[in-house]
């Protein structure tokens, strides 16, 4: 391995000289990068992040799928929100009260979506800033959009409660499940202001929902919620201080083959077309032809199963099984990989990632991390018209590496791991106030 670390180290230096990396990397974070987050709203919104309260069924807290144990997301190909029991690759079907299907796409991790920068949220971009709409925020509630969210993070975790799969519920189970299936999201009786409620009539809350934003529980509203566990988000999942960071901000070399691995990225495998800037993602959307497994993202009275991605956000051609770059901040902690989470380690996922199209064909269903379940998860792939769209709309032209180079990459993505975020700064809380099991592996 040392020869062949050398053998690339020196191939890079020659094809890629010094002064042209330096001006192809980004500049430093600093703190300009993010919000000033408030120490006691972010505690507020600590509690309310870990506590069950928020779902339908009181089970299922942000952190069942949004965990730090796993790189803030949850180990899965696909989540199992409400119905499953467990957490992170052991979470399972409860058997009780099983889900009426997957999750559809991978659990996203959540390091520096509180950043400026960021102008979408989910996947698809379906929450994202756009002036001309209610309140500046297009989101798919479009007019009925509600005024009072603090930032484009706040209004996104909205949406996880009102999903059946995910945080509600099925509807004959509880009143916010109920309320989601009628269409009463917003106003008196609404599913948010059900959940609203909740918290209010919890002391704990109502006491710190006063000393924070100098609220009475009577007034205490759904965007109150959201705006807390947004700073709390903000402030917990920063991620600025990883080798790379050092690599940026101090000149600090990275290990020989990280090294090596970084002139790559930023040169001839032409990596940082998309995932560019301090963040390392373009914010754009593009089809690169990763494989679909699970349910698909369509509404229940659709019989399909694709999931097309920005395309059911915007309706043009060109967007269809596109998604949105992810950042590679802690990407070594966020396994499993792609959109529907198909591959199991960051290697296997790069070295695909080169030649998708062909990557595709000889997909390796061993990879998903997929929990027990009546599910049909291969109905896509099953189908080769599906799958052939899914590399029909790949435009990016294939990347040739030997094997010691995508090694390089690879340990060039490790040194975006940051120990302090990894961490945590608050960490995982030993108690919440509704009293209700925290989610802790």
């Amino acid at each position: 391995m040392r020869q062949v670390t050398i053998r690339i180290a020196a191939w890079v230096v020659l094809c890629w000289p010094g002064a042209a990396l330096a001006e192809s990397l980004p500049a430093p974070l600093d703190d300009a990068a993010w919000p000033a987050v408030d120490a006691a709203e972010a505690a507020l919104g600590r509690l309310l992040f870990y506590d069950p309260i928020l779902s339908g069924n009181r089970e299922v807290a942000c952190a069942t799928c949004h965990h730090p144990a796993f790189g803030t997301s949850d180990g899965l190909s696909l989540p199992l929100g409400d119905g499953g029991r467990g957490l992170g690759p052991a979470r399972a079907v409860d058997p009780e009260n099983p889900p009426e299907q997957r999750v559809p796409r991978n659990s996203q991790a959540l390091w520096n979506v509180g950043a400026h920068e960021y102008v979408s949220m989910f996947h698809d971009g379906r929450v994202e800033r756009d002036p001309e709409a209610p309140g500046g925020l297009r989101t798919p509630l479009d007019a009925d959009m509600v005024a009072g969210f603090a930032s484009m993070l706040s209004a996104q975790t909205m949406f996880p409660v009102l999903s059946p799969d995910e945080m509600a519920g099925h509807y004959s189970e509880n009143e916010v499940a109920q309320a989601v299936r009628q269409g009463r999201l917003t106003g008196p009786g609404g599913a948010w202001e059900l959940i609203a409620r909740r918290v209010a009539a919890l002391p704990g809350y109502a006491r710190r929902f006063e000393a924070v934003y100098g609220l009475a529980p009577d007034g205490i509203g759904f965007t109150d919620i959201s705006n807390a566990i947004a700073a709390f988000i903000t402030f917990e999942f920063r991620s600025d201080t990883s080798p790379f960071d050092a690599r940026l901000r101090e000149g600090t070399p990275l290990p020989p083959e990280a090294e090596a691995g970084l002139g790559l990225f930023y040169g001839p495998a032409g990596c940082s077309d998309c995932h560019s800037g301090p963040f390392l993602t373009d914010h754009g959307f593009h089809a690169m032809g990763a494989p679909q497994i699970g349910p698909g993202k369509a509404a229940r009275f659709e019989s399909h199963a694709r999931d097309e991605g920005r395309f059911r956000v915007t309706g043009r051609a060109e967007d269809r099984h596109a998604f949105r770059t992810p950042s590679l901040r802690n990407v070594a902690l966020t396994a499993p990989y792609g959109h529907a989470g198909s591959h199991a380690t960051l290697r296997g996922f790069v070295a695909d990632h080169l030649d998708p199209v062909a990557a595709l064909a000889r997909y390796d269903r061993a990879q998903a991390v997929l929990p027990r379940m009546e599910a049909a998860d291969w109905r896509i792939l099953d189908d080769a018209e599906e799958a052939g769209a899914i590399g029909a709309s790949v435009t990016a032209p294939p990347v040739v590496l030997r094997e010691g180079e995508i090694d390089a990459l690879v340990a060039f993505l490790e040194a975006l791991s940051d120990p302090v975020a990894a961490a945590g700064r608050l960490g995982v809380p030993d108690a919440v106030p509704s009293g209700l099991t925290v989610p802790n592996p």
